[in-house]
């Protein structure tokens, strides 16, 4: 091999690394961008995760009321009827909110009954 083959054989190396070096650049623009998507929809997945977490606790909490409500579990306004009672006035629907006289009315303790 003389000089000329070996000069130009190291010019076609140098070429060659030049296009590798540069094709290397652009793969590593690319994985660049990547990571950083990557991470990004990692902070959303998590903030969705969260967002999802906070919705069902939510809907359990409602599931849970509303259960407890149709079971009749007494809430605010029976403790309020109970009350009015213990006080002396009427709560069933003939008399409602007009004075007891000292007696128990057998239509406000059913309906006390009732919503036990």
């Amino acid at each position: 091999m003389n000089n000329r083959q070996i000069f130009d054989q190291v010019s076609d190396m140098e070429k060659q690394i030049g296009e590798l070096y540069e094709q290397l650049g652009d793969l590593k623009g690319r994985l660049s961008d990547l990571l950083e998507e990557n991470h990004r929809l990692a902070l959303e997945n998590r903030n969705l995760r969260n967002h999802l977490e906070h919705s069902e606790a939510d809907s359990r909490e409602k599931t849970m009321t509303n259960n407890a409500q149709s079971k009749g579990i007494p809430g605010e306004g029976y403790d309020n009827l109970a009350r009015l009672y213990e006080e002396g006035f009427h709560i069933c629907n003939l008399e409602f909110g007009s004075p007891r006289r000292n007696e128990d009315c057998i239509f406000c303790l059913d309906f006390l009954n009732k919503t036990k």
